[in-house]
């Protein structure tokens, strides 16, 4: 069976469908909709990582006139078939307002700007409710030993 390799995982190379799709290490700025949406019945894992997205792509905010619904992160939502989204080496904070994902069992979100872990967390409760596996390593908010965390705050964390 052919394969492609870009974004495409046990898929034939006729087919359309993409289970894994990887924006990684593309400078965005904003969330590809467009392209991602194209993929609402089949895609489960979603890479995001090393790009430059922060609360501002993520909110549902209408604050400009140019901003459409189109843009609106709770279209993400619409992934029924998600379970992994990994947004690694981007600029969230612990204020991130994530669309509601109840099929995600795993966030990465390692080496971000996240610095209160109590409002982070509640987010995740919130908006995440099948999540088994959530990683946020090098991050204010998850201390370790390696980050000037004390043994109090790492076990807290875990």
């Amino acid at each position: 069976m052919d394969h492609q390799t870009s974004g495409q995982l046990n898929q034939p190379s006729h087919a359309s469908s993409f289970q894994w799709l990887s924006f990684a290490y593309q400078g965005l700025t904003e969330i590809p909709y467009e392209t991602i949406l194209t993929q609402t019945d089949s895609l489960e894992v979603l890479d995001l990582s090393y790009n430059l997205l922060d609360d501002l792509s993520s909110s549902t905010s209408a604050c400009s006139p140019s901003f459409s619904s189109y843009w609106n992160p709770a279209l993400l939502g619409r992934l029924e078939k998600l379970s992994t989204l990994i947004l690694d080496c981007n600029n969230y904070t612990s204020h991130v307002k994530f669309p509601y994902m109840p099929s995600v069992t795993t966030l990465c979100i390692n080496k971000n700007k996240i610095n209160n872990l109590p409002v982070f967390t509640e987010e995740v409760r919130r908006k995440f409710p099948g999540i088994k596996i959530l990683s946020m390593m090098n991050n204010e908010a998850a201390p370790s030993y390696f980050n000037g965390g004390s043994l109090t705050q790492y076990i807290d964390y875990r």
